[in-house]
């Protein structure tokens, strides 16, 4: 049965009240939505297909909206960093919440920084620290930063999913859909001049496509909600084939150049 008009306008009116409070997502009983849309058929405007490609080559869009942050939809919107993180801690939007130790958000220049570096996942070490890249490709990556003239204060540096996957496996599709509104979020307060992400996994997690190939993707310039975005090699996979650092060195050169910088040194390839 359809909702009446009447209840329908104070359902209405209700999100409205909402959404001016700011918040930006109320739950609703699946019963309750479907019926009030079945009462609004011959107002609805044609459902819109989602984009995971923009409509510009090489530029990069999620279908997720940015300010849906995990199993916190119903809070208000988070402006912070340290509101992401704390609600991160909570969160147990997917499975990976069982298994952490401690969740990782993310750490460094969360004020316009020149890059944001974008991984896979925690690992052991970060799962126990709480802080990102801080193992042995924690470490090589620390090197990649110094080599372009930054140390990691001055950067951002995140990771699409903020709890370990148990083994360091690979983390699952819907893993990283539960977790990708908070990474969407961070970038929206960051505001980054640049996006480094780290591995085919990064790159995945922030473009939704399933046809990523590193090895053909990386040094190639895309964007993602405006923001120029090179894809590189994950340091894990520098650490295991050491003579893709001459091309991921000059990724991240060709980032410099974008941002009007040169290198300290010459030579770098992260080592």
């Amino acid at each position: 049965m359809k909702i009446p008009k009447d209840i329908s306008n104070q359902i209405r009116r209700h999100l409205e009240n909402e959404i001016d409070a700011g918040r930006r997502f109320v739950p609703l009983a699946q019963v309750v939505v479907s019926e009030f849309m079945a009462s609004h058929e011959e107002e609805a405007p044609p459902e819109a297909p989602v984009a995971i490609i923009g409509a510009e080559a090489g530029s990069f869009d999620s279908p997720m909206s940015p300010s849906r942050a995990g199993a916190d939809a119903d809070k208000p919107f988070i402006e912070t960093l340290e509101g992401i993180a704390e609600g991160v801690a909570s969160c147990t939007a997917c499975r990976l919440a069982e298994s952490r130790t401690r969740t990782v958000p993310g750490a460094g220049n969360g004020s316009t920084p020149d890059i944001m570096f974008i991984g896979e996942g925690p690992g052991r070490d970060e799962d126990e620290q709480g802080m990102p890249f801080v193992g042995r490709a924690g470490q090589l990556l620390t090197k990649m930063i110094a080599a372009m003239g930054y140390n990691r204060d001055e950067v951002f540096i995140a990771n699409v999913v903020k709890c370990r996957p148990p083994n360091n496996r690979v983390p699952e599709d819907d893993e990283m859909a539960a977790c990708l509104p908070w990474l969407l979020r961070q970038i929206e307060i960051v505001k980054p001049k640049t996006i480094v992400a780290l591995g085919a996994t990064a790159l995945k997690g922030l473009t939704g496509r399933t046809d990523v190939l590193i090895s053909k993707e990386r040094g190639v310039w895309n964007k993602f909600k405006g923001i120029p975005l090179m894809p590189t090699f994950h340091p894990s996979y520098l650490m295991r084939y050491p003579p893709a650092k001459v091309e991921a060195w000059k990724d991240l050169k060709a980032v410099l150049k974008l941002l009007g910088k040169t290198p300290p040194r010459t030579g770098g390839k992260g080592e």
